[in-house]
């Protein structure tokens, strides 16, 4: 038999995977970095098996076998039946006594406050809100793209761009500079060029997430189009981040709104000072800030939580991530 720590916590995303080892007494033992976890292209089975890598690096640096409970916040963890699928998949790995799921979204909330109770939006690949207070309530939405009414995020707004840019070169559309901007960024000299390049994949599908910073440097040169596209995706984060409060009953309250993500923590003038200025109109209490800590901050602190750790476990934990 090996030793057992007491709680494993897993930030996996659509791009890279976090684990951390922690006592009782917050000391974070080992930490692992993993690939992407995607349930969704992989299924269930391989994306956890994918996990298991740097889970096992992290368990070995740390000298133990198991632990006693795994907090574990995951990408594509949508939906309350998609939890307890995941939650059932990891607990057959038996890498603790018990296993709490939750979406990747409230990991970057817990990191970015002193106690459970605020709202975080997520604008990285895709976008995605979610609230909690310290009774447990929570506000949250499917988050499953179009189908379940979302807009933005990365891959989002590069759609948004290449269908505007398509149709003002063809004149169906507007003029906008984008027309002359996206395709400029891979080499190209026109719309249709992009447009045959990518149908024909001699450039990768993968590569589209590059056209969203040419997006916002185009938006920041002062093309119209380009600006209303940034100006929509700040309505949307609010509008989540406004929605949540309101369930929570936090708007008349003074309360944290964390916001993360590649697309948020850029910082890009237009979009977080647009944010700010709905933000004071729609819930003037609430207290925006960009969240940069890693979210495995948050799985740790959230298992923690749970185990009714001292508030110095909290703040060792909080020191470890912060070095």
């Amino acid at each position: 038999m090996g030793l057992t720590a007491s709680l494993l916590a897993v930030d996996a995303g659509n791009s890279k995977t976090d684990v951390a080892v922690v006592t009782a007494d917050g000391e974070v033992l080992a930490t692992a970095r993993g690939g992407a976890f995607r349930p969704p292209a992989v299924g269930v089975e391989r994306a956890v098996a994918a996990l298991a890598e740097a889970v096992t690096r992290a368990f070995a640096a740390a000298g133990v076998t198991s632990v006693e409970h795994v907090s574990a916040c995951l990408a594509n963890a949508d939906l309350p039946v998609e939890e307890e699928q995941l939650a059932a998949a990891l607990g057959a790995r038996a890498w603790g006594t018990s296993v709490d799921v939750r979406n990747d979204t409230f990991a970057l909330l817990r990191a970015g406050v002193d106690e459970p109770l605020g709202v975080a939006v997520v604008c990285g690949a895709g976008v995605n809100c979610v609230g909690m207070r310290p009774d447990g309530r929570t506000a949250r939405f499917p988050a499953i793209g179009r189908l379940s009414g979302d807009w933005g995020g990365g891959w989002g707004l590069a759609e948004e761009a290449l269908w505007h840019a398509a149709r003002a070169e063809d004149g169906r559309g507007e003029p906008t500079e984008l027309a002359r901007t996206l395709p400029a960024h891979f080499g190209l000299g026109s719309m249709y060029a992009l447009i045959e390049a990518l149908h024909l994949r001699r450039i990768e599908p993968v590569r589209r997430h590059e056209l969203t910073p040419v997006l916002f440097a185009t938006a920041a040169g002062g093309d119209p189009l380009a600006r209303a596209v940034v100006d929509r995706q700040a309505d949307e984060v609010v509008a989540m981040a406004t929605v949540a409060l309101t369930r929570l009953d936090l708007l008349a309250e003074e309360t944290p709104v964390l916001l993360g993500g590649s697309v948020l923590a850029a910082r890009h003038p237009q979009l977080d000072d647009r944010i700010r200025q709905l933000l004071t109109s729609r819930a003037p209490k609430a207290v925006p800030r960009v969240v940069t800590a890693r979210p495995v901050l948050g799985a740790a602190l959230l298992g923690l939580d749970r185990a009714g750790a001292s508030p110095g476990a909290h703040t060792r934990v909080r020191a470890h991530f912060a070095a």
